[in-house]
């Protein structure tokens, strides 16, 4: 993990609509390379969009992942998953099963649903900025 999210962070960063919370979530991917999502001992957590399409549900750190693991996520663990591998591997299937992607979803139920598509575009982007 490569920084420390405060408290006040935490909360800052909640407290932000949808859009700002998927820049923020580009942003901080691109310099730890790692997202985290939620899964217990038969998978990975999903979501439903109002078009019934799934989501996986994802956060840039685990203590995101963590305040978000109650309610529908509730008996979920934070799994960390190396940018390479999402990269790869994840985003690639996602799109292959017609998932989607909720980006830093809220115990209020707001996210960023983006195709994944969308988000390897924007990480890619973001990524050239280290190169």
């Amino acid at each position: 993990m490569s920084w420390i999210v405060s408290d006040k962070e935490l909360e800052s960063v909640f407290s932000l609509p949808a859009p700002k919370r998927y820049e923020y979530f580009v942003k901080r991917v691109a310099d730890s390379e790692e997202v985290w999502s939620v899964g217990d001992n038969d998978g990975w957590a999903l979501l439903g969009n109002d078009e019934g399409k799934e989501l996986v549900p994802v956060w840039p750190h685990e203590r995101y992942a963590a305040a978000c693991a109650k309610g529908p996520f509730s008996g979920n663990e934070p799994r960390m998953i190396p940018l390479d591998a999402w990269m790869e591997r994840w985003l690639p299937g996602l799109e292959k099963d017609g998932r989607g992607v909720a980006v830093f979803p809220t115990l209020e139920g707001t996210a960023a649903h983006v195709s994944p598509e969308q988000l390897r575009d924007d990480l890619r982007e973001e990524l050239e900025k280290y190169e």
